[in-house]
């Protein structure tokens, strides 16, 4: 009975890691990486539409994004919107597609981003406690009810704490290794 509740934590669980990946994806680290774009979107014909969704997105260069929209006259609002971000990306264009020059990171902006990084791998511990705690509540319910004995409970709250710990050193492991690769030069 309660063996079903701890997996669907530990599904909650990863899926709060698989969701810090993904958050860290889109930090700049110097380096042109197109999931940088993944949070940017463009007004197409009326309808709010990720930027992938108008352009095609490509890094020939380590350090340069090259977009090129499908239609010309998408140009100006894709720039305007790269603008607007918080990217801290000038976008240029020849009236084919936009580049980005992604700058060199210097040590003001890296200490920012990693002070983000520590932020969101905070948010992601917070997201496990709560996870945890549900689960917890439900174990005492099931307990109350009779549904489960004292010691499945207690049982139930040992395995469960095993994989909070895990996911919790999983999120330390990816957080560490994103300020890592932030502070390289």
């Amino acid at each position: 009975m309660y063996k079903a509740k701890i997996d669907e934590a530990k599904v909650k669980m990863e899926k709060t890691v698989a969701a810090l990946t993904k958050e860290y994806s889109t930090l700049r680290a110097g380096r042109a990486n197109p999931q940088i774009l993944d949070k940017i979107v463009v007004d197409y014909y009326g309808t709010p539409t990720p930027l992938s969704g108008v352009a095609n997105i490509s890094s020939p260069e380590p350090r340069m994004l090259v977009i090129a929209p499908w239609e010309a006259k998408m140009i100006g609002p894709i720039e305007k919107e790269i603008q607007k971000s918080d990217l801290g990306i000038n976008p240029s264009n020849d009236g084919r597609v936009v580049r980005l020059i992604i700058p060199e990171l210097n040590e003001e902006r890296r200490k920012e981003l990693c002070k983000q990084v520590k932020k969101a791998a905070e948010e992601s511990k917070v997201a496990i406690r709560n996870i945890r705690r549900d689960a917890m509540e439900a174990f005492k319910k099931m307990k109350k009810d009779n549904q489960i004995t004292e010691d499945d409970q207690k049982t139930a709250e040992t395995q469960l704490q095993k994989a909070v710990d895990e996911c919790i050193k999983n999120v330390d492991k990816i957080s560490a290794d994103k300020e890592k690769e932030i502070m390289s030069v």
